[in-house]
Formats: C-alpha cells, structure tokens, sequence
C-alpha cells in the first residue's frame, strides 16, 4: 500500500494534481478538509466534537485532527488501499505524528510531493479567477474562459469573485503558508524522501510528478 503526501500553496493547482496523480496511480485522496466536513455531516465521534469546536470558534487542534486521520488511514489499510493525503500534515507536530503513526496501520511514507509555483503566476491566476458560486465551477480568464464572458457555461447564471480571492489577502495567505510549511519541507528533505518540481502549469508539472512516482512505485512493487 502505497502513501503520498502533496504540498502546494494556495492557488498552486494542488487539487487538480493531486486529483490527477491519484487517478493515474491509483491512489485514494484523503483531504484533511473534507474528511473533516464529512465526519460533522455524518455526526460520528469525532464529527461531533469538531462541530462543537468550530461552533465555538475555536481552531480545530492536533489532537482532534490526528484522531480523524487514524481513522482514515485505518479505514484505506483495511480496503488495502493506497493513498494520497492533501493538506495534511499542515504542522511539524502532525509530520512527526504521522511518521509514528503509519507504521501502525501496516504503511510507509513513499513520497512527498512539492509543488513550487512562482507566486507571479500565482497571483495572476487569483486575479483572473471567477466562480459559479452554486455549484463550485471555475473559471479562468487566461486559460479556462466562460463560453460567454462573464456566465456560467451550464446555467447561463453570473459568475462573481470568490470573497478571499483578492490580492493583499492571497499574499497573506501565501506568506503563512510558507511559514507553516518550510519546517515540514525541512523534515522530509531531512528524510530523503521530498521531492520538489518547479512548473507554472499542470501541464507542466504533472509529467515531471508522473514520471518521479512511477520510478519511486517501481522499486516498491
């Protein structure tokens, strides 16, 4: 059972990658966010205290957080399934859990994925960004353009800017991204299993991810 972790800052196209490779390699994703919105949905245990924290304002903590992903990595192992994680760890403290904690459920950590965007071509795809706020869908105006300019391609209703997708707040986002994330990257660099690739689209990126997996599967196999 193979394990990936995928790192990218925000407005990277880690999700439309990590989507990509998982298909192509046969990786269920396990994204920290969703599991847990899933788990409050579904009002399990820890669905349940999440739920309460966040009633409450609080940040979600490490415990909880760890709590959850043992419960998704027991889960993948059971369906002896291999997995992608996207967005976690986001702390030092959750990497080194997670090193711990892998062994438990019969993994090991194969690979972790960097995505270096410059954040140019960051922000200039923030700027060019437009939704259809009811159903999620995205559009970009330097490569992924509405049929009609300014309306969604399926209802013909008018496409907004998301609230967080302004300028001053993606820096902002970014630069604590890098904070958070460099002590990790440090780590795994430290462990002799990151791997990093430069690119400004995933078309660009993708291959060069592609072709490192399929190496590092093929002496795993």
């Amino acid at each position: 059972m193979r394990t990936v972790v995928f790192f990218g800052a925000p407005g990277s196209g880690k999700g439309t990658l990590a989507s990509r490779t998982a298909k192509h390699h046969g990786l269920r994703v396990v994204s920290s966010g969703d599991a847990l919105r899933n788990h409050v949905h579904r009002r399990t245990t820890v669905g349940v205290r999440v739920a309460e924290v966040l009633a409450a304002g609080r940040l979600v903590d490490d415990a909880i957080v760890a709590d959850l992903m043992f419960s998704e990595l027991h889960a993948a192992s059971q369906d002896r399934a291999s997995l992608l994680l996207d967005g976690f760890p986001r702390s030092l403290h959750q990497a080194e859990w997670l090193a711990d904690t892998l062994p438990t459920v019969s993994r090991s950590l194969d690979a972790v994925v960097n995505l270096d965007v410059p954040e140019r071509v960051i922000l200039g795809r923030i700027e060019n960004r437009w939704i259809h706020a009811p159903s999620g869908r995205t559009y970009n105006y330097s490569f992924n353009p509405p049929k009609t300019h300014g309306l969604d391609d399926i209802t013909g209703e008018r496409l907004t800017k998301r609230a967080d997708d302004d300028i001053d707040t993606f820096k902002a986002r970014i630069a604590k991204f890098n904070d958070t994330t460099t002590p990790i990257l440090e780590y795994y660099h430290s462990k002799g299993i990151l791997n990093s690739f430069k690119g400004e689209t995933s078309d660009q990126l993708f291959p060069q991810i592609d072709h490192k997996l399929g190496h590092i599967f093929g002496f795993k196999q």
